[in-house]
């Protein structure tokens, strides 16, 4: 089994910024993509970004840049910074991993950005 979990969520004014973390264990030997997605009241969970295998990384348009994920390998552990905030990014932030077999998906955390 595999267990993610989130920090770093918040409330922060818009043009403000906030550092996501997601902190992966059990068994991990491999994966395809890790990374972050987020569902806003009322909406589909949608990607945010990810980072692949390879160590490429994947964004959605309307985060490109305002907002970069990273990888420490030795802490298992992906962030995500995201600068220059919008009203419209409030959501709940969700880490997931795509394993070899299975796919997981952490818990999520709160994101609020005021206006």
């Amino acid at each position: 089994q595999v267990q993610l979990v989130e920090s770093g969520g918040g409330l922060v004014q818009a043009g403000g910024s906030l550092r996501l973390s997601c902190a992966a264990s059990g068994r991990i030997f491999s994966f395809n993509t890790m990374g972050w997605y987020r569902q806003a009241p009322g909406k589909q969970r949608e990607l945010v970004a990810i980072i692949i295998r390879g160590g490429g990384t994947n964004y959605a348009d309307y985060v490109k840049g305002r907002f970069t994920i990273s990888r420490d390998n030795a802490k298992n552990t992906v962030y995500l910074q995201m600068n220059s905030l919008k009203p419209e990014d409030t959501a709940v932030y969700y880490c997931n991993l795509e394993g070899t077999q299975a796919i997981y998906w952490g818990k999520g955390t709160l994101v609020t950005v005021s206006s």
